[in-house]
């Protein structure tokens, strides 16, 4: 499955970021092994369900020294069987503007 997900504390911190919150949870997905894609509003994790929904768990935990509350929004694609689609979706749509 992929799995996009944004997770943040309920407010940033003394300089208005939440960039340090960020990179806890960044730090989490990286040391889980799991294919992964950072974007500015999202980061996209690939594995199965129980793998990438423990890292999601981990992310959240990863949250408690920035505040009492966490923000987490998900979006998911279930596909049994599939792999590497975190890049393979991507480079579909880039080949066909690469025809145009």
């Amino acid at each position: 499955m992929l799995i996009a997900f944004s997770i943040a504390p309920s407010s940033p911190d003394e300089t208005g970021s939440y960039a340090e919150a960020v990179a806890a949870a960044l730090r989490v997905v990286r040391d889980s092994g799991l294919p992964h894609d950072l974007g500015s509003m999202f980061t996209t994790l690939e594995g199965e369900w129980d793998e990438v929904m423990a890292v999601i768990k981990s992310c959240v935990d990863a949250m408690g020294p920035y505040g009492d509350r966490v923000s987490l929004v998900m979006k998911a694609d279930i596909r049994a069987g599939r792999t590497g689609m975190i890049t393979e979706k991507v480079q579909r749509v880039e080949g066909l503007l690469g025809e145009q």
